[in-house]
């Protein structure tokens, strides 16, 4: 894949671990224990002017390790939030995103977040107000099947600009 991206050059990447059995991303990647690879893929993708990101889980050491590595860029990975929905955990899990996401923008990483977020739990994440972009995609979509994509999009991006 490295090599593909390498020789396309997106203007962003974004570096997400999946395994062929996954259907749909079940964590973050891990910087800390995959570092010398992750830093490679980081430096070759940045050498060719590619802006490279790294799919975290909201952790203080693995956004340290993205900020040592190199990577401009980190997306937390907010499933657990998303999980944790009408849960006693999701005041916890909120508190968690809120402080990784305060604390990577604190040490100059841009700050995206993504996954399960949707038209019910994005507006508590956005009002946090350090994040670049979310990735909403599978719940858009899923939306514009009632109302269209124009409503669809129109809807979340006023949840996220409240």
């Amino acid at each position: 894949v490295l090599e593909v991206a390498l020789k396309v050059r997106p203007d962003y990447a974004c570096l997400v671990p999946e395994n062929r059995r996954e259907v749909t991303t079940e964590g973050g990647l891990d910087a800390v224990l995959n570092r010398q690879k992750v830093s490679e893929t980081v430096a070759a993708l940045s050498e060719t002017g590619v802006v490279c990101s790294l799919f975290i889980d909201p952790d203080f050491r693995q956004i340290e390790a993205a900020k040592e590595i190199g990577a401009p860029m980190v997306e937390l990975h907010t499933g657990a939030y998303a999980n944790a929905w009408n849960s006693p955990k999701f005041e916890e899990e909120f508190q968690r995103v809120k402080s990784a996401a305060e604390f990577a923008n604190s040490i100059g990483l841009v700050v995206n977040a993504g996954h399960g977020l949707n038209y019910q739990n994005v507006s508590k994440v956005a009002a946090i107000g350090v994040f670049n972009e979310f990735n909403i995609g599978h719940t858009i979509v899923a939306k514009s099947l009632e109302c269209g994509f124009a409503e669809a999009v129109r809807k979340m991006k006023g949840l996220i600009s409240k």
